[in-house]
C-alpha cells in the first residue's frame, strides 16, 4: 500500500512545529473587517488581506515570503480578479504573523512545496469577491438601491441609472459591514487579469532600484554583528577556546560559546569575521571525524541492496518471470542550496518580548520556536518578514533566526547574525545522498512487465525534528519521484532503507525527493526503452495510456522540440517527464558532448501542465529558474566527505552555472481548465535525466551518477 499523501504529511508537519511555542489557531478561516483593526492609517480595511485608500489606492496584504518567485504579485492578482480592481492601482504589503495568513496547504503561516498559488486559489479570489460585494452593498445603501442592480469594473461601482462611485469613495462606509459568508466566484471564462501575460509584477521596481528590503539590509541602533565559528566536524564541540586575539581586533565586543559554536561579536561584519578567524579553538570532532564520502556511499549501496520497508507493490514481482531484464546502481550526492543571499537574521530580546528580521520561509514556526528560545508567549514574538535572496526551502530551517535570538538574549543587545558563504556551504542541512537499485523486465515482444526499486537515503521526515516515519517505515520524500511511478507496468515494487551516515542534517531542497530520484527513474526508464529497442519518447507514451496528463505534457514537450526530426551534427536529444507539487513538466534537452568528454546544452524545450495559471508570464520564468537550478546540481553540485569534514567552501569549488553556459529554454504550458498546481518546484527533477539521456543519445555511454561531470 501506498503511504498517505506528501500533502497530509507535511501539513502534521507544520501544524507540529507551530505548537512548539504553545501553538496558533491552525485552519483557515476567511475573516471580515471585524479580524482586524478597522482602519489602518486613513485606508478602509476591508478585510485581513486588503486596504482601500480614498483616493482609490488598493493595498493587499501577503502573509506568504516573496523569494522571487512572484507570490507579492500572484496572491494580489487572485483578489484583484474577483474585486475588479484598477491593477494600476493595486500595492502589495508584507503580512505579520497571523492566522488570518495560514497557508491552507501546510496548516501554519509558511511558503514552501510549491503551495502559494495552488493553496490560496480559493482563498483569496473568495476575499476579493466578498470585499467587492461589501463595496457594492455601501453603494447600494448610499443610493437606496437594490444591490444586484449594480456592476464594478477597474475600482468601480456602476448602477444601471449612470450613477457611479469609486472603491476609495465607497471603502470607509464597507469597512463597517459585515462580510458575507458566501460568495460565488467568477467562471474562469469571465477572468480579466488572471491567466493573462503581460500583468506586472508589483516588486521589480523596487528590487530594480534598491528600495527593496533584505534581511541583510537590516541595521538597528547598537546593533552587534555576530559570526559563529562552527564545529570543522558534524556533531563536533568546542573543548577549550582561546578568545584573546579575537578580542584584540577593534571592534569586537564579546565572544560566546553556544550551541551552534563559538559566537563573535563585534560593530560589525568585517570586525566579527576577523574576531571569528582569529579564534584558538581546540574541537572534539566526535564519532564522524573519520566520515568519508567513500564510507557514505558504501552504506547507501549497502542499505539498497538489502531493500527495505515497502512503500509500494502491485501484482507479484516474485512470481513474474520476464524474458529479460536488467539492472543499475544510481547515486546522488548531498547537495547545498546556495541561495545568493547568505543566510541571516536579526533579532531583539526585550523585556516585553521578541522581534526578528528575517527573510524566512516560516513565519508561524519561527513564532512558536522563538517564544521557547526565549521564554515568552507566541504572541509576544513578532516576525519581521523581509525579502529572500532565495530560498529553495533553506530559509524554512530555524537555525539562524535560533541563533540570533540566543545571542540576543545574552548580550541584551539587538543582533545580526551573518553566514558567510563558506559558513553556508559547510551548513548541513542538504538535499540528502541517495543510492537506488533497480531492476526491470521485458516480456518476449520488448514490453514492460516489471520494476523494481530499492532506495536508501537518509530520512528528511526525521531529520527535520518535527515528523516521525509513518508505521509502515517509509520517509515519503526519500522515495517520492518512484514510489509514484505513472507508467502502467504490472508488476511493480518499490522498498524504502533508512540510512544515516553520520547522521548528517538532511533538509528540503527545491523539488526534495523528486530532484534525485526523477533522475533515477527517468533514466532508467531510457535504460528499459533501449533493452527493448523503441524510441524513449515512444516507449514512455505507450506506458502512460492511464495518466492522460503525463502523456499530454510529454507529447506537447516532444512536438516543440520536434523530437524525431534531425538535429545539426553533433547535437542529441534526451528526454523526461515528471510529475511533482500538483503539476506535470516534461523537458527535452539537446546536447553535444567535447571530445574530452565535457557536455553542452544547447537548447532546453520544457512543457507544464499546472492547472489554470495566475500570471503565465511567471510561470514561465519560474521554469527557467527551476532549470537552471537543477541543470546547475545535475552537471556540478556535490557535498564530500573527507575526515569527517566538507570539502566544498565557496563557488570556486562547490560551482554554478555561468552565464555563457546557459541554454536557450522554452517553455510552453498546456492549456488546462484544471485547479492550479505548483510551479515553483516542478521544472526542477526532468533536467537532470533529460540531459543524462541525451548525454547517451551522444556518446552511447550511461551516466548513473550524479554529478553528470563528477
Amino acid at each position: 500500500m501506498v503511504a498517505k499523501s506528501t500533502s497530509t504529511s507535511r501539513r502534521e508537519f507544520l501544524k507540529t512545529s507551530a505548537m512548539a511555542g504553545g501553538g496558533l489557531v491552525i485552519g483557515f478561516a476567511l475573516p471580515g473587517a471585524s479580524r482586524l483593526a478597522r482602519a489602518a492609517g486613513k485606508d478602509a480595511q476591508i478585510n485581513a488581506y486588503l486596504r482601500i485608500a480614498a483616493n482609490n489606492d488598493i493595498t493587499v496584504v501577503c502573509g506568504l515570503s516573496e523569494m522571487g518567485q512572484g507570490v507579492h504579485t500572484a496572491i494580489p492578482m487572485l483578489i484583484a480578479e474577483e474585486l475588479d480592481a484598477d491593477w494600476s492601482r493595486v500595492r502589495v504589503e508584507q503580512a505579520g504573523v497571523d492566522k488570518a495568513f495560514v497557508n491552507p496547504i501546510f496548516g501554519i503561516q509558511a511558503t514552501g512545496g510549491s503551495t502559494a498559488v495552488r493553496g490560496h486559489w480559493e482563498p483569496m479570489r473568495k476575499a476579493g469577491a466578498a470585499a467587492r460585494a461589501m463595496l457594492i452593498a455601501a453603494a447600494a445603501q448610499t443610493w437606496k438601491v437594490d444591490p444586484a442592480e449594480c456592476t464594478t469594473e477597474k475600482s468601480m461601482v456602476l448602477h444601471k441609472s449612470g450613477k457611479k462611485a469609486s472603491y476609495g469613495q465607497l471603502a470607509a462606509k464597507a469597512a463597517k459591514l459585515e462580510a458575507p459568508k458566501d460568495v460565488n466566484v467568477k467562471d474562469p471564462s469571465q477572468f480579466a487579469i488572471l491567466g493573462k501575460s503581460g500583468t506586472k509584477r508589483l516588486d521589480t521596481a523596487a528590487k530594480a532600484t534598491g528600495k527593496a528590503k533584505y534581511g541583510l539590509d537590516v541595521y538597528l541602533p547598537g546593533m552587534l554583528t555576530a559570526v559563529i565559528a562552527f564545529p570543522p566536524v558534524p556533531g563536533g564541540k568546542a573543548v577549550k577556546v582561546d578568545d584573546s586575539k579575537a578580542k584584540a581586533i577593534r571592534g569586537v565586543r564579546q565572544v560566546v560559546q553556544i550551541p551552534l559554536g563559538v559566537a563573535v561579536l563585534a560593530d560589525g561584519y568585517w570586525a566579527a569575521r576577523q574576531g571569528r578567524d582569529a579564534l584558538e579553538i581546540q574541537w572534539d570532532h566526535g564519532a564522524n571525524a573519520s566520515l568519508s564520502s567513500e564510507g557514505i556511499s558504501k552504506q547507501l549501496a549497502d542499505g539498497a541492496a538489502a531493500g527495505g520497508a515497502v512503500g509500494r507493490n502491485e501484482g507479484d514481482f516474485k512470481a513474474a518471470k520476464p524474458a529479460k531484464t536488467i539492472d543499475a546502481v544510481y547515486e546522488a550526492p548531498y547537495l547545498s542550496h546556495s541561495c545568493m543571499e547568505p543566510l541571516n537574521c536579526t533579532a531583539w530580546v526585550k523585556k516585553d518580548g521578541v522581534e526578528i528580521w528575517a527573510g524566512t520561509q516560516s513565519q508561524g514556526p519561527a513564532q512558536g520556536i522563538l517564544s521557547q528560545v526565549a521564554g515568552v508567549q507566541p504572541g509576544q514574538v513578532k516576525v519581521n518578514t523581509m525579502y529572500l535572496g532565495g530560498g529553495f526551502g533553506r530559509r524554512f530551517a530555524p537555525d539562524p533566526v535560533i541563533g540570533a535570538t540566543v545571542l540576543s538574549k545574552i548580550t541584551g543587545k539587538p543582533v545580526k547574525l551573518v553566514y558567510s558563504r563558506e559558513d553556508d556551504t559547510r551548513g548541513y542541512f542538504y538535499r540528502p545522498a541517495s543510492v537506488t537499485k533497480m531492476t526491470g523486465g521485458f516480456d518476449a515482444n520488448g514490453g514492460a512487465t516489471l520494476f523494481t526499486a530499492n532506495v536508501a537515503s537518509p530520512s528528511i521526515m526525521e531529520g527535520s525534528h518535527f515528523m516521525k516515519l509513518p508505521p509502515d517505515g517509509v520517509d515519503e520524500f526519500g522515495v517520492e519521484g518512484i514510489r509514484d511511478c505513472p507508467y502502467d507496468i504490472p508488476n511493480l515494487h518499490i522498498e524504502y532503507s533508512r540510512q544515516e551516515p553520520g547522521n548528517l542534517q538532511v533538509w528540503f531542497w527545491r523539488s526534495v525527493g523528486h530532484s534525485q530520484n526523477s533522475f533515477f527513474l527517468e533514466s532508467f526508464i531510457d535504460e528499459m526503452a533501449g533493452a527493448a529497442g523503441k524510441d524513449p519518447f515512444e516507449f514512455r507514451r505507450s506506458l502512460l495510456s492511464k495518466q492522460p496528463r503525463h502523456k499530454g505534457a510529454l507529447e506537447l514537450a516532444a512536438e516543440k522540440a520536434d523530437w524525431g526530426k534531425p538535429l545539426p551534427a553533433g547535437i542529441h536529444r534526451g528526454i523526461a517527464v515528471v510529475f511533482s507539487f500538483g503539476s506535470w513538466c516534461a523537458e527535452v534537452a539537446e546536447v553535444s558532448v567535447a571530445p574530452d568528454g565535457t557536455p553542452k546544452v544547447h537548447r532546453v524545450v520544457a512543457a507544464i501542465d499546472c492547472g489554470m495559471t495566475v500570471n503565465p508570464d511567471i510561470v514561465k520564468r519560474q521554469v527557467e529558474s527551476a532549470i537552471v537550478y537543477g541543470l546547475t546540481a545535475a552537471l556540478y553540485g556535490k557535498i564530500t566527505f573527507k575526515d569527517g569534514q566538507v570539502q566544498q567552501s565557496n563557488f570556486h569549488d562547490y560551482r554554478m552555472l555561468r552565464m555563457n553556459q546557459m541554454p536557450k529554454v522554452e517553455v510552453h504550458i498546456v492549456p488546462s481548465k484544471e485547479a492550479p498546481g505548483g510551479v515553483g518546484e516542478p521544472g526542477t527533477p526532468p533536467i537532470a535525466p533529460a540531459v543524462a539521456n541525451a548525454i547517451f543519445a551522444a556518446t552511447g555511454k550511461r551516466i548513473r551518477t550524479l554529478p553528470l561531470l563528477g
